[in-house]
């Protein structure tokens, strides 16, 4: 994995290691010398995503953020991923929601650890934690892998060890819940859940307490985008969604129209807008993704390979900036379709960014110092 770093410029302000060789090549000697230099290799951990049962494919990817609550079978820091496929790789049949703790052991195939497995199948992107003590869960299902048997499932509410609690099964103005991003205040939370089925976005209004989770309104703010059968990926549509709640503003990454699209008034209107404004639309996009904000402002989203694919350009991680110009990608797989769910979070006094390859099966995560201080440490040697 980490040679793609080295070939691919990686993620502008997070991932900077296409900049360390020639940074640690001009001052090893000065830094052999001085004691607590800044470390060469990022703390990288590579690790299965496939439990005990079997399922592959794995979708979703979601940190659990500072302050979720003691107690439970996670804690802040560990790297949820949900699995979308069964042991006999049947699309829209797994089951399970695996954990990783980076500082445990890695995972060899089919014993990745069990956070969840329940009777709800087809377990997609749109995962992610409350930092109230609460993790969400969306499923589009079939029973044979076939869009033909294709069907919307809910939204599900687990506790912190992984139990069903009300509002699950969750279906209010959702149909095909297939990812979600969240703007967590703690006692109250918006959730912007995409509907690959229906075409729209929905904002789910909560209130939390220790013990409770509620949903006060489920509203349809935007629609309008193209849904389609894919015979590699099952079916298209609104998938990514990243939310900056300054602008009010909700970016959705459209794989089915290639696009990106901004949303404004996302978390305060009361009706559709239609799919809002396309803000990135070029030859870098190859049916995009997941879709998360990068710590410098930019965004990062995943190539599906779906739209536009090119063999040279397999499974790309792509970073541009909020005015839609293409900045850098790296790719996670030799070849398409590897590229699905990652998440970008601060644990601790580190930058971590995890991401899955579908094809392999597994999650990598890799753990940064804040950028801007990692190179602030090296100015005095710089200066000389």
């Amino acid at each position: 994995m980490i040679r793609h770093f080295g070939r691919h410029p990686a993620l502008s302000g997070l991932v900077a290691i296409s900049l360390i060789p020639a940074v640690f090549a001009a001052l090893a000697p000065m830094n052999a010398a001085r004691a607590g230099a800044p470390l060469f290799l990022p703390e990288t951990v590579v690790s299965s995503t496939v439990p005990e049962n079997g399922d592959v494919n794995p979708y979703g990817v979601a940190i659990v953020p500072p302050g979720f609550p003691s107690g439970g079978t996670i804690a802040p820091g560990d790297v949820l991923v949900s699995n979308f496929n069964n042991t006999g790789n049947l699309q829209g049949t797994g089951t399970t929601i695996i954990k990783l703790t980076p500082d445990d052991s890695v995972a060899p195939t089919g014993s990745a650890i069990e956070f969840f497995k329940g009777p709800v199948p087809g377990l997609t992107t749109a995962l992610g934690v409350l930092k109230g003590g609460f993790v969400l869960v969306g499923s589009v299902s079939t029973t044979d892998g076939k869009f033909d048997t294709i069907k919307a499932g809910p939204l599900l509410f687990l506790d912190r060890n992984g139990n069903p609690v009300s509002p699950s099964p969750f279906t209010t103005n959702l149909d095909g819940p297939w990812d979600l991003t969240i703007d967590d205040q703690g006692d109250h939370a918006k959730v912007f859940v995409s509907n690959v089925l229906g075409s729209t976005v929905t904002r789910l209004d909560l209130t939390v307490t220790a013990t409770t989770v509620a949903v006060k309104a489920a509203t349809i703010i935007a629609s309008g985008y193209t849904s389609e059968e894919n015979d590699t990926a099952l079916v298209l549509g609104p998938t990514g969604l990243a939310y900056d709640p300054q602008a009010d503003v909700l970016f959705v990454a459209s794989t089915a129209d290639n696009a990106i699209f901004a949303v404004p008034h996302a978390g305060s209107r009361t009706e559709s807008s239609g799919p809002g404004k396309i803000v990135f639309q070029d030859v870098h996009l190859r049916g995009p993704l997941a879709l998360a904000f990068a710590p410098n402002g930019n965004l990062i989203t995943a190539n599906g390979d779906a739209k536009n694919a090119d063999p040279s350009q397999p499974s790309e991680i792509v970073e541009f900036t909020r005015a839609g110009s293409f900045v850098r990608q790296f790719n996670v797989d030799a070849a398409e379709g590897g590229a699905f769910g990652f998440a970008i979070a601060n644990v601790a006094a580190v930058v971590r960014f995890a991401f899955v390859d579908d094809n392999a099966n597994d999650l990598t995560v890799i753990d940064r110092t804040n950028p801007e201080a990692f190179f602030s440490s090296l100015l005095p040697l710089n200066q000389k």
